[in-house]
């Protein structure tokens, strides 16, 4: 974690960051953030994730217009060109004079912004264990929001039982990772569930559909039955800061080959070629 921050218009020290204990971020959970890569100090679809930040505003009702461009000089600061990173950028709605449930009329939202190195996640080449749970979240899953209470416990419960990721379901259809988007393999077609409330849309989900149909491979967006993912010869997980893992094993079960697929180690490759592009 780099040892300078943005804070509400000041780059400063993170040890001498400090907000409001009545931030309604401390007292709420009341606000949103983003966590955007940045590789040898080029942010990574950076449009897209100011898109979905406005998305998550306007959502919880947060009023802050900024542009790319806005957000990119804000972050230039905090990046080091020479390593992969990642921009961590957190909006609550401020701190307001009292504890009250309802939004403060006058309020001024903070704003911070920190990075951190991006660095290899375990089980990358080899595959990580994955556990199915119920989805706990709340109904507005695609907004990007700073309460992760429940993400975190089941996340917990994954890592409990030595898996690295939960696999959440609702209602018998498989929703998303409790950190991540869902990919299966069935027939030889890769599936994701399809956009709605009950998943945030992944900006690296996105890239993979992209890349998926630009090589022509089969994709599409669907449901996924619990039974399905069950059967799938191949399971990914894709986050912004782990891009692809393989997922080998659900529930004390070896999915396909017990190894990455064939169809993995594609795809891996066309991200990393087209991050390359970008540089």
């Amino acid at each position: 974690m780099s040892d300078t921050v943005y804070l509400n218009g000041d780059y400063l020290p993170l040890a001498d960051a400090k907000v409001s204990v009545l931030d309604r971020g401390f007292l709420f959970g009341d606000g949103v953030y983003e966590v955007i890569p940045a590789y040898a100090g080029r942010l990574f679809r950076l449009n897209d994730h100011i898109s979905r930040l406005n998305n998550s505003l306007r959502g919880i009702r947060i009023e802050l217009e900024k542009s790319a461009e806005d957000w990119e000089a804000i972050f230039r600061p905090l990046l080091d060109g020479s390593k992969d990173q990642y921009i961590y950028l957190q909006i609550t709605r401020g701190a307001a004079a009292k504890r009250d449930h309802g939004f403060p009329e006058q309020v001024v939202p903070t704003v911070f912004v920190m990075s951190a190195d991006i660095k290899p996640f375990p089980g990358r080449d080899t595959g990580i264990k994955a556990l199915t749970l119920e989805d706990t979240r709340w109904q507005l899953c695609n907004v990007k929001a700073i309460t992760l209470l429940a993400n975190l416990l089941l996340r917990q419960e994954a890592l409990d039982q030595d898996c690295a990721e939960a696999i959440l379901v609702r209602n018998g259809y498989v929703t998303e990772g409790a950190a991540s988007n869902v990919f299966v393999v069935i027939d030889g077609d890769l599936i994701t569930p399809p956009r709605n409330n009950e998943i945030l849309p992944g900006i690296t989900r996105d890239v993979i559909l992209e890349l998926a149909e630009a090589n022509q491979i089969p994709c599409r967006e669907d449901v996924i039955a619990l039974e399905a993912l069950q059967n799938a010869s191949e399971i990914w997980v894709t986050s912004s800061t782990r891009e692809i893992l393989p997922v080998v094993e659900v529930d004390g079960n070896a999915v396909g080959s017990g190894k990455p697929g064939p169809l993995f180690r594609n795809v891996d490759q066309l991200l990393q070629a087209y991050k390359q592009s970008l540089a």
